[in-house]
């Protein structure tokens, strides 16, 4: 050794075999070298705990650093997936960042590869593409990834066609496929609402060649009745039984169509409630009948047998009508959404007539922390305008605080402010037309989707896992509601998430607040700012009225034949623009915005800048409006609740609530975004 010399010359160290000794230094180095290691692994992740993780939200130039900076592979992968989300469908960068990140067995490698074979697609590199596709499939076999590589290989090899509809029957490379061939039986059973399925249902059971077995002609009539086809569903069973499921959503379709049909739907309940007398369609059968205004439904429901009777449902029907004691019924269901309705229906007819001890009476039959949020503010707001009728100034104060505490958005915590004095809060700069919140499922896989942008990902895998089935209870309404506003599905998402407001239990402001955040997405921002402008209307207003009207859905038409985001009448429209439209030039955003505000502009001149008036008229016309004014009527200004309450049509008393109440939240989540419940309860 270099430095021996410099050793003690003892007994013991000379006579040491060198084979002993020798190990002593390689070990120590070891043992340093270890323990640096070991350091160096703890720093690295200490600074992986302290980074925050990345989302959506991060920036450009994180993502970027990230991807070509970390130590962290899982890291790099992560901003991968997030800067390929960010680029268009043909930029080459795609494929170049991408590249090697399908590594390892972890919830994302699946999703790498598939959007690699995407990118090699679209770049022209075909046999890469192959390749990819083929690897996904191979190490990734039942992940929800693998169906897109079966569409893949699967367009020249009908085989890998019959496998992707057998092991990923309601994912959407499934429908897709099933769409190009015409396969009419594998979209009813998995998929009916998929575009494009309807006509093949329709053509299929018109179809005499091959004939139907009569399990086909359920299934078939099946898919029918989801797309509320009720006479058609009839029509394509052909006389075949059905089971008391399928007769069930045979009946609901029927009741969404004409008279006849409804006569029809009913009459198909009536014989599935005595069918069925004791059990869960018995149940549900006889709940829809008690639905069905009018005393044929009435007479109905006094036919059935006394176990349906002797429902929640049924009774509250019975004591609207005065045939049954109303308090005895909200006694013994009061979680009931049947005791809910019927509490304020009585509540209603009791404001309208001034009955305030009457009403004060019927409200408080219920206690409101039984109630979901949304139904709770109903009932506190309306309590507190007895109160002031009733000279309780102080009472209806801390009621109506209460609420807004509570519940600080939608139309009564608006009213709440408003009868409180509270000016609206100061606009602060428009958030972002698209806010992302971690969605917090409690399922790792689409957690990890969402947090890194696969929103599109997310939603086939919660589809292939609940294999096309919907969704049980409100919070699964809730997350499924929120996948498919992620994708761009607001007409059915905003639709589930509304659904799920109104069953999920009471919680703290913090707890709800966000999913009235979801509720309100700004799409389509920039377009309503600019039309808001240019026609002197306020956006939030757009805004509140294109979320009622088709829920920001551009190509969406209703039965009467108003079309688009703000769902212009053609006359209407072509009056506006000086001109007559095609339906397309009214689908197309932009024209639709600009023609809608110049609408609104219009209404609100007409009627003094009265909101209630102007949204009112939107929706039934201002020649109606102008008919609920004066004797008879409540004052719109000095009491515009009563006066909204007394709209004779419940479609337009409705419709004014929730666009009044959207354009409030818009301004709140502008105004104050995630801190909306500390300034109510500032308040």
């Amino acid at each position: 050794m270099a430095h021996g010399g410099d050793l003690p010359k003892n007994a013991n160290t000379v006579e040491r075999p060198l084979a002993i000794s020798r190990p002593a230094g390689p070990l120590l180095i070891g043992l340093l070298c270890l323990g640096s290691g070991v350091a160096l692994a703890a720093g690295r992740q200490a600074l992986l705990l302290l980074a925050p993780p990345l989302t959506p939200l991060s920036s450009g130039a994180a993502l970027e650093r990230a991807r070509w900076g970390s130590v962290d592979p899982q890291r790099r992968q992560d901003a991968a997936l997030l800067l390929n989300g960010r680029l268009e469908p043909g930029d080459p960068q795609r494929r170049r960042l991408l590249q090697g990140q399908g590594w390892g067995r972890g919830m994302l490698a699946p999703v790498a590869l598939k959007q690699a074979a995407q990118a090699a697609d679209a770049n022209g590199h075909t046999h890469a593409a192959q390749a990819l596709w083929g690897e996904l499939l191979g190490r990734f076999p039942g992940r929800a990834a693998s169906a897109d590589a079966l569409y893949a290989l699967g367009r020249q090899n009908p085989t890998l066609r019959r496998q992707l509809l057998q092991r990923f029957p309601a994912h959407p490379a499934a429908l897709a496929a099933a769409t190009e061939t015409h396969n009419a039986l594998h979209l009813a059973r998995w998929g009916p609402r998929w575009p494009g399925a309807e006509p093949l249902l329709l053509a299929r059971c018109r179809q005499g060649s091959p004939p139907l077995t009569a399990p086909q002609r359920r299934v078939l009539a099946g898919g029918l009745a989801q797309l509320h086809q009720g006479r058609a569903a009839l029509a394509c069973l052909g006389g075949a039984s059905a089971p008391a499921v399928l007769q069930l959503s045979l009946a609901s379709a029927l009741l969404r169509g004409d008279a006849a049909d409804q006569r029809l739907g009913q009459q198909q309940l009536q014989a599935l409630a005595l069918g069925h007398p004791r059990d869960a369609f018995g149940a549900e059968a006889a709940a829809l009948l008690a639905e069905e205004p009018g005393d044929a439904a009435l007479a109905t429901l006094r036919q059935l047998p006394r176990p349906l009777q002797d429902t929640a449902a049924v009774q509250a029907r019975l004591a609207l009508e005065g045939q049954r004691p109303w308090r005895a019924v909200l006694q013994r269901w009061p979680r009931q959404p049947a005791s809910w309705e019927l509490q304020w229906q009585l509540a209603r007819r009791q404001l309208l007539a001034r009955n305030w001890a009457a009403a004060d009476a019927v409200l408080s039959a219920l206690d409101p922390r039984w109630l979901p949020s949304p139904l709770a503010a109903r009932q506190r707001f309306w309590q507190g305008y007895v109160a002031s009728r009733r000279g309780n100034a102080a009472e209806a104060r801390r009621l109506w605080r209460s609420l807004l505490h509570q519940h600080p958005g939608g139309y009564y915590g608006w009213r709440a402010s408003a009868r409180l004095g509270l000016t609206p809060p100061a606009a602060a700069s428009p958030p972002s037309a698209t806010s992302w919140r971690p969605l917090n499922s409690g399922d790792a896989e689409l957690d990890a989707l969402w947090r890194t942008g696969q929103g599109l990902e997310a939603w086939e895998s919660w589809r292939h896992q609940r294999r096309g089935q919907p969704p049980r209870g409100p919070q699964q309404l809730a997350l499924e509601g929120r996948l498919r506003t992620g994708i761009g599905d607001d007409w059915t998402g905003l639709g589930q998430l509304e659904q799920a407001s109104l069953r999920l239990p009471q919680g703290a402001c913090d707890q709800h607040w966000p999913l009235e955040q979801d509720l309100h997405p700004r799409r389509f921002a920039q377009l309503f700012d600019q039309a808001g402008e240019r026609a002197g209307v306020d956006p939030q207003l757009l805004l509140a009225v294109a979320r009622q009207e088709s829920r920001f859905s551009p190509g969406v038409s209703s039965g009467v034949g108003a079309v688009g985001l703000l769902q212009l009448m053609p006359a209407t429209a072509a009056e506006l623009a000086g001109q007559p439209l095609s339906t397309a030039a009214l689908q197309d955003p932009r024209r639709n915005a600009e023609l809608g505000a110049r609408y609104l502009r219009q209404l609100l001149e007409r009627w003094g800048q009265q909101p209630f008036l102007s949204v009112a008229s939107y929706n039934a016309g201002p020649g109606a409006v102008a008919g609920w004014q004066g004797a008879g009527f409540p004052n719109a200004q000095q009491e515009p609740e009563l006066w909204v309450e007394a709209i004779p049509y419940p479609e337009t008393r409705l419709y004014a609530k929730k666009v009044l109440g959207n354009r409030w939240t818009y301004q709140l989540i502008q105004s104050q975004g995630d801190q909306a419940c500390r300034w109510a309860q500032a308040r």
